[in-house]
């Protein structure tokens, strides 16, 4: 464990920062390896700090970021700081997320698209991260002209402990994510969500989205788990769908904030912790 309280250096739809400590009070108190396949934002992951862990995400962008964070946290450190130092105007917003989309469109994974991930992120309507049907970055601007756009204690924190603990960054599907999960392993699941309605759906991270299939697979990974021996949680949306998809197993209500939504009065909602413990 890290003895540095680290916190997400981006802002993630579905982050969970607001509800690690309930996560981290229902996790089993003995597990082996840690696998956390959608890893997304990585409160919990940095939050509890394993010195051990297996971590994935399908978002080629996420992956990098961690993966130089690791790797070239000064370099991401010195990029980033040279676009704070320059009042940010609209214009400098969509040539810096120009920048970015060129990035992604030549596979260019380095510390300089690490950084322009993250300046974008404090600088995008609502720290969203929505990509077209091309894979392209699309979100506008958010009217935010200066400001630091990192915590340099905190982001070193992170790449210190992503460096000298056992965290093994991968860029795969979830379930070949979970291949090597053991009986005794722990694994934490916080896929995009099923829509609330069927107007609600926010599952761009990626091209291609987070379809019912997907859900489906994911519970059926799930049940195979359990089966191996594995201990399971997965977070989601509190919804009929959800609770068909994990009957049986341990379901609890949670009241939470959803700070990304756009619309301040839909704010407010329920989230379940599922767990096969």
């Amino acid at each position: 464990m890290s003895d540095k309280k680290m916190t997400p250096v981006l802002k993630w739809a579905g982050g969970k920062t607001q509800l690690l400590e309930y996560i981290s009070d229902n996790m089993p108190d003995k597990y082996n390896n840690y696998y956390e396949p959608f890893v997304g934002g990585a409160a919990v992951l940095l939050g509890i700090s394993p010195p051990q862990a297996f971590v994935n995400d399908v978002n080629q962008q996420l992956v990098n970021l961690y993966t130089q964070l690791k790797n070239d946290v000064e370099s991401v450190i010195v990029r980033i700081n040279e676009m704070d130092s320059v009042p940010c105007t609209k214009e400098i917003y969509y040539n810096i997320r120009e920048q970015y989309n060129i990035k992604i469109t030549q596979g260019d994974f380095d510390a300089e698209c690490a950084a322009l991930m993250i300046w974008i992120n404090k600088h995008c309507f609502n720290g969203l991260y929505r990509v077209n049907s091309k894979g392209l970055f699309n979100v506008p601007y958010n009217n935010r002209v200066s400001g630091k756009s990192i915590d340099e204690n905190n982001i070193r924190a992170v790449s210190e402990y992503l460096r000298n603990s056992d965290i093994t960054i991968t860029c795969l599907d979830f379930e070949k994510a979970c291949d090597s999960v053991k009986s005794g392993d722990f694994v934490y699941f916080d896929s995009p969500y099923v829509p609330e309605s069927a107007t609600a759906s926010f599952t761009d991270y990626t091209t291609g989205g987070f379809s019912v299939e997907d859900h489906q697979r994911l519970a059926e990974l799930f049940r195979q788990l359990d089966k191996i021996g594995a201990k399971a949680m997965l977070s989601n949306n509190d919804v009929p769908l959800v609770h068909s998809l994990y009957k049986g197993y341990n379901i609890q209500s949670i009241d939470v904030k959803r700070m990304i939504n756009r619309n301040a009065g839909k704010r407010f909602g329920k989230e379940v912790l599922i767990t096969n413990y």
